[in-house]
């Protein structure tokens, strides 16, 4: 690619992962792929790719804050097991040969792509949230795991946050979004030290990543799209699975 249309490719990949990620999740999907096609190894990748997650769930969290919707202190619990957790997933990351993490990619595209297709659109709940006790002590248990997914690659861990706030501890939507880009922030701003720390980052690339992420959730979250959602979807899965062939066979 044209080194002076890269920077252009990278913002609009990354406004279309944060419109992705504000209508169906999986934003992640898109823009890792994205970076190691454009040549960077799949670690650095990896650690680039969390310029972007930091950015758009910190912008998430300061939006919820400021209308007044908070989770404190059940978030700051999930946040420090799952920190733990992200530690080890980007030492796993860090470490692994770039062609099994490019399969191991490809596998989880897939996967999830089907998830975000065929998931439930709306997932409402009315019943007392389940935030205290044993609720919490599983809460903390299952989070710990979810950080070393998020730590190792992150994609569409979005989906498997919401589902477990929302079915387990009982959340209404609201607050499960604000609880999950808060933990996300947490627990993605330690996994993006350890990609520093071992140079695993390209800053210029995820600065533009991050610039387009931030935009596309921004709007997204203020247009109330209704129309279309599902052919966004099929859209999706359709671009998942080339991404996928091209990452399985072609390195």
């Amino acid at each position: 690619m044209d080194a002076a249309f890269e920077p252009v490719f990278l913002v609009i990949i990354g406004f279309f992962a944060g419109v992705i990620n504000t209508l169906a999740g999986g934003g992640s999907l898109f823009t890792l792929p994205a970076l190691i096609f454009l040549g960077l190894p799949p670690q650095i990748a990896n650690g680039t790719n969390r310029i972007a997650i930091v950015v758009q769930s910190l912008s998430g969290t300061l939006g919820y804050r400021s209308k007044g919707i908070s989770n404190f202190p059940f978030t700051i619990y999930l946040g420090i097991s799952a920190c733990f957790g992200a530690y080890l997933g980007a030492q796993i990351a860090i470490d692994l040969d770039g062609s099994i993490f490019n399969k191991i990619l490809a596998v989880i595209m897939i996967v999830v792509g089907v998830l975000i297709l065929f998931r439930q659109k709306n997932i409402h709940l009315d019943l007392p949230e389940r935030l205290t006790g044993k609720y919490l002590v599983w809460s903390i248990l299952g989070f710990f795991v979810i950080g070393i997914y998020g730590g190792f690659i992150n994609a569409g861990i979005g989906i498997v946050i919401m589902l477990f706030l929302n079915r387990f501890n009982q959340m209404n939507l609201v607050k499960t979004n604000a609880t999950k880009v808060a933990v996300v922030l947490i627990y993605s701003s330690v996994a993006l030290i350890i990609f520093a720390l071992n140079d695993a980052i390209d800053w210029k690339m995820g600065a533009f990543m991050a610039l387009g992420t931030a935009l596309g959730a921004w709007l997204a979250s203020r247009w109330s799209v209704k129309k279309g959602d599902r052919v966004i979807r099929y859209a999706m899965l359709f671009t998942l699975v080339i991404m996928a062939v091209k990452l399985w066979f072609f390195e």
